[in-house]
């Protein structure tokens, strides 16, 4: 019998199972569930004796090789030395498209996020990008978004080795279909249904009738995840790793 799951745990199992079969795994400096979803597949490989997963976290000291910061990261996905990338969004549209700029009319936008920084370049040569929001709402998932700050997908007879893989919110996992360049729901997470899932995403996606729901982890997966990987990740987000700890205490 599976154990009681948080729901941020289901998230990191998701994520490591998107990763699984990639050799090398960036994550930027704000993103605690991505980096915990590597470290969970980090570890299952090793426990494995499978080829080992390399993982880089930008402002990370013990997981990350990088010297250069955001230089080398870039050169070594430029390079095809990258396998796995995040990004997210303040917008994400049914084509893949991500906004990171702002809502409303550019440049008179209401509402200013951070800024696109290397998102465009690394949507383009990262073969499996994973495009991760908690927030499943339609002010997030737009049918376009108002300003482009990566496409999901690109014209004919232009070169791209990279683009969307896979789209996880707190309610849903989708995969991104490239022929067809749009969304397809793949599976519903527990607690969630169809209609919720349609009422709170702006943009169409194909769908089954009755949506599988989210596989659950495994026991002996929830074991490393709390053990190994709740303490790797007090390295780089101690925050977040006292938060998740107590979702964890709350849920069992």
């Amino acid at each position: 019998m599976t154990p009681p799951v948080a729901p941020r745990e289901l998230l990191i199992a998701t994520i490591a199972w998107l990763l699984d079969g990639v050799r090398h795994v960036a994550v930027g400096a704000s993103s605690p569930i991505p980096a915990a979803g590597a470290m969970l597949l980090r570890a299952m490989k090793e426990m494995a004796g499978a080829e080992p997963v390399r993982i880089s976290i930008l402002g990370s000291v013990k997981h990350n090789f990088f010297t250069n910061g955001a230089a080398e990261l870039f050169d070594c996905a430029g390079q095809g030395r990258i396998d796995a990338f995040f990004l997210g969004g303040g917008q994400i549209d049914g084509h893949g498209n991500i906004n990171l700029v702002g809502a409303g009319p550019y440049p008179q936008s209401q509402v200013r996020w951070p800024g696109s920084f290397g998102s465009a370049y690394l949507y383009y040569v990262v073969p499996r990008v994973i495009l991760f929001r908690e927030e499943h709402t339609r002010r997030v998932f737009v049918d376009r978004v108002d300003f482009v700050s990566a496409p999901g997908v690109s014209d004919a007879g232009i070169y791209r080795t990279g683009g969307p893989y896979a789209l996880l919110t707190g309610r849903a996992l989708f995969s991104f279909d490239k022929a067809r360049r749009g969304f397809r729901l793949d599976s519903v997470h527990p607690g969630h249904g169809l209609a919720e899932i349609l009422e709170e995403t702006g943009f169409g996606f194909e769908h089954e009738a009755n949506p599988a729901s989210t596989a659950l982890p495994s026991a002996a997966i929830l074991d490393v995840l709390r053990g190994r990987v709740l303490d790797e990740l007090h390295e780089t987000y101690p925050e977040f790793a006292k938060q998740l700890r107590d979702e964890i205490a709350a849920a069992v």
